[in-house]
């Protein structure tokens, strides 16, 4: 079974053990402690990505002193990744949001990087009132019913009716959009896309479809391959009998997403590859730590939601700057880590008169959703009725010597 159809009938037990409908048992938090839930993977290729996310979280928490009023608030984390998986884990991600669901001090949720991860974790939160916000979780699917979403999404996701989860990277739509645009800048005629049935891989591939037809932009086809191959030359050969000047690999797994990338620069010596944000990692980018070689470094752009320091305001390039002090270079997610758990405070003091009223589960929802004009390290937005920011800009990153280079911002 893949584990797209795995994470389907997880989804669904999920559903079944919620309930559908009702609501909270939970609802007012008593005491003055109050928990936040950060669930990201801390083991595997994604691990910095994962620590990156938690520290930028933790910076933000420190920097009100761990306190809202009369609150304590606390970081609880949370692994959804094993070592059999080699990264986030459908079972361990439901194990995590069930964790979160039963405390009672829970209040908020910061999770989960990947998107299949969340369309576990969302509705088990959902059903206890909690809100969630993903730093970088951006399937359409999870907010939206356009193109790139699935039968019965996003109302699948939400038993209660009401949303719950938001995230603070734009999403596909955005994303597929940005990367259609700077592909038309390149001069691409003729895109071949590859994805490796992973949940995240397939809803963008999914969406850059859509959005490239919309653009005008011509895909000569669409094909998926499964992870874990020792040798990827005959689907490059495949690929290359489509004669495409531009390849975009949608995938989250980067061990199989190099060799892909070896057999396409042999295949396709003149063709552009453009890699996905769930590849902005030394696993794929530094030959050091297993990536691509140095001699493919040139024809590899990779599209992330992140923008480079000076891209940001002044706010984003003191956090970097902080981050830097504290950890060292900032892994380009990073930021994103920071603006989940600001986000969340924000709400949460909105919600309680600054810590001097009871902290109410949905008294926080609806602080989250009523975002609006947020001046943030990431600029200004607001959160919208589905969830989603309206924040519009990619960064397009290069790979010099193994190392991540901003290169530009692309409005999507």
């Amino acid at each position: 079974m893949s584990r797209t159809g795995a994470i389907g009938i997880l989804l669904l037990l999920a559903l079944a053990l919620a309930g559908c409908g009702g609501t909270s048992l939970v609802n007012k938090i008593h005491g003055t402690r109050l928990t936040i839930f950060e669930s990201v993977p801390l083991d595997g290729a994604a691990e910095p990505d994962g620590q990156a996310v938690l520290n930028g979280a933790q910076l933000a928490l420190n920097q009100i002193g761990g306190r809202i009023g009369r609150y304590r608030i606390r970081i609880r984390v949370l692994d959804d990744a094993t070592a059999t998986a080699g990264g986030w884990d459908p079972g361990q991600t439901e194990a995590d949001a069930r964790i979160a669901a039963a405390d009672r001090t829970a209040i908020g949720y910061i999770g989960d990087l990947e998107s299949g991860a969340s369309a576990v974790s969302i509705p088990l939160l959902n059903r206890e009132g909690i809100a969630q916000i993903s730093p970088m979780s951006t399937a359409v699917g999870l907010t939206s019913d356009a193109p790139g979403s699935s039968p019965g999404e996003p109302e699948k996701y939400y038993p209660t009716g009401v949303r719950t989860f938001a995230r603070v990277m734009p999403n596909d739509l955005v994303g597929a959009a940005a990367q259609v645009s700077l592909e038309q800048q390149l001069g691409c005629t003729r895109t071949y896309v590859l994805e490796d049935e992973e949940v995240d891989g397939v809803d963008y591939a999914t969406t850059f479809a859509a959005a490239a037809k919309t653009a005008g932009l011509t895909v000569i086809g669409t094909q998926s391959y499964e992870t874990g191959a020792a040798s990827y030359t005959s689907l490059a050969a495949s690929v290359a009998t489509a004669t495409p000047d531009c390849v975009v690999l949608s995938a989250l797994n980067p061990t199989s997403a190099v060799l892909v990338t070896e057999a396409l620069g042999t295949a396709l010596p003149h063709a552009r590859i453009f890699a996905g944000a769930s590849l902005a990692i030394g696993a794929y980018t530094s030959p050091e730590l297993g990536g691509i070689p140095v001699s493919l470094d040139r024809r590899v752009l990779i599209m992330v939601g992140a923008l480079g320091r000076r891209s940001y305001p002044p706010a984003g390039r003191a956090f970097l700057q902080r981050y830097s002090i504290a950890f060292g270079p900032p892994p380009p997610d990073a930021i994103f880590g920071y603006e989940a758990m600001s986000l969340m405070l924000d709400a949460i003091a909105r919600a309680t008169g600054g810590g001097h009223r009871q902290a109410v589960r949905s008294r926080v929802v609806a602080a989250l959703f009523a975002t609006h004009d947020r001046a943030s390290v990431l600029g200004t937005y607001s959160i919208d009725r589905a969830g989603d920011t309206t924040l519009r800009s990619y960064g397009v990153w290069r790979i010099v010597a193994g190392r991540l280079s901003f290169w530009k911002a692309i409005t999507g």
